[in-house]
């Protein structure tokens, strides 16, 4: 029995049908992360999904790897004991480094092509790589990236091309995926350079709003290299992300390969060593903008989940290790729904519109206010929150209650608020806050980029999460 073995303490992270929690061996006092599955909600190909990710973890013995240690059925609840991964987000940590280069990404780079090299070597196919999937063993310095979350991985048949399905997060798919094409390992190595393509400036290869119009480019494989912040990027990594983005899979650069590359094998002499600050400023934005995007699925999916619990119960879990991400990146596509050409459609936005911002209207008048009481009437009993500040995912109202009670003189001063209705209950808003204090009679000051995610119940819009960038 797992709970004869372990001491299931804290949560540390959690999914739609699952929670991740820290444990402690009773033998060996050794800690380890838990996630645990609610086995009573799972359908029959939810579990083949599950028994696919053990058999394919179980495989993985890596120093870039998170390591699955053992499973166990217990009580209508499958466990799964992986290592305790206490670095958080690799592309978290660079935004607090105080030099980060060319040839620290090349470092990086080189983990995550071993990590992706040992996957291919064992025919295992990740299909999900980005940045939410790539931790850091501690919060040490230089410690080690691991690869984490194989909820989508496949066994494949050497390098035999199949139809595995369409499968992954939309800015990192591959041409072939797109097209709904066979395909096999190659498809790794995309992503691989996509990651690195944002390693060096801090934004993708490939970005457009609008899906679809995103995989035309990707299709075509157009991107390039704009100036001024390429100038300064040598011409060598250049290349290697040439080798990585090619469309046909088959010319595609393999792990191997790009683990003998100059770039990676050489960095000492080819990779610059000249501090990035704009590419870490960049990087900051595109933390901010993904956690954002991350938000919005996450309401999306709740009004989803919502209606799909008063008749089937569907489960979507998306089985993620990610222990200490701010929020989770759902592996599937939302499309939204369709507008209406009939101005009642319109003016029922307006209306939606009209409603959010009255709601957020008065939660700002409560926070400048101090008031708890009208605080809580717009926010949810179980609301999530991320801060900068204490870098780890909040939930519940007790820390807003605490940050409340704070009596610092504090004016707070709210800009270029932006509503956008996503369904007739899911909203988001956005906006830039600056707060001015007095604290032991110094002063403070600080701004931030503010994101909320708002779900109407009951009639009233309540604001479910947060995040500040």
């Amino acid at each position: 029995m797992f709970t004869d073995l372990y001491e299931i303490r804290e949560e540390v992270g959690k999914g739609a049908f699952s929670v991740v929690k820290k444990c402690v061996s009773r033998k060996t006092k050794q800690e380890f992360a838990v996630k645990i599955i609610t086995t009573s909600k799972l359908t029959k190909r939810d579990f083949e999904k599950l028994e696919r990710e053990a058999r394919v973890c179980q495989k993985l013995r890596h120093k870039n790897i998170v390591r699955l240690h053992e499973t166990f059925d217990q009580g209508g609840c499958h466990y799964m004991l992986f290592d305790l991964i206490t670095g958080g987000e690799l592309f978290e940590d660079i935004v607090t480094r105080e030099y980060y280069s060319e040839r620290e990404a090349s470092r990086c780079i080189q983990q995550i092509l071993e990590a992706v090299q040992f996957c291919h070597k064992n025919d295992v196919v990740h299909r999900d790589l980005k940045p939410e999937n790539l931790l850091l063993d501690s919060k040490r310095p230089n410690a080690a990236i691991k690869l984490a979350d194989f909820g989508l991985a496949i066994e494949s048949q050497g390098n035999k091309a199949e139809h595995f399905g369409f499968a992954g997060t939309p800015g990192y798919l591959s041409p072939e995926v797109i097209k709904k094409e066979k395909y096999n390992k190659p498809v790794d190595l995309w992503a691989v350079g996509v990651i690195l393509y944002i390693l060096l400036v801090g934004y993708p290869p490939f970005w457009e709003e609008d899906a679809k119009a995103m995989y035309e480019i990707i299709k075509e494989g157009k991107y390039s290299y704009p100036s001024p912040e390429w100038d300064t990027v040598s011409r060598e990594v250049k290349q290697l992300i040439d080798s990585m983005l090619q469309v046909d899979p088959s010319k595609r650069i393999t792990a191997v390969e790009a683990l003998r590359h100059p770039w990676i094998c050489n960095r000492e002499k080819v990779a610059n060593a000249v501090h990035r600050q704009e590419t870490v400023d960049c990087i900051r934005k595109f933390n901010a903008r993904r956690k954002m995007r991350a938000a919005v699925t996450a309401v999306k999916l709740s009004n989803i989940f919502g209606r799909d619990s008063e008749s089937t119960k569907r489960s979507n879990d998306s089985n993620s290790q990610n222990q200490n991400s701010s929020s989770e990146e759902v592996k599937l596509e939302i499309k939204s729904e369709p507008k209406s050409e009939g101005e009642s459609d319109v003016e029922e936005e307006k209306l939606l519109k009209r409603e959010v911002e009255k709601a957020f209207d008065s939660l700002q008048e409560a926070i400048q206010s101090r008031n708890f009481d009208i605080f809580k009437k717009y926010v949810s009993k179980d609301v999530t929150s991320f801060d900068p500040a204490v870098s780890v995912l909040v939930k519940d109202l007790e820390y807003h209650k605490f940050n409340l009670s704070d009596t610092s003189r504090t004016r707070t001063t709210v800009t270029n608020k932006l509503v956008k209705i996503l369904t007739k209950k899911s909203a988001i808003t956005t906006c830039v806050v600056l707060q001015q204090r007095l604290r032991d009679g110094n002063p403070e000051t600080q701004q931030y980029c503010e994101t909320r995610a708002w779900t109407k119940t009951g009639g009233v819009w309540k604001n479910c999460h947060i995040h500040r960038s």
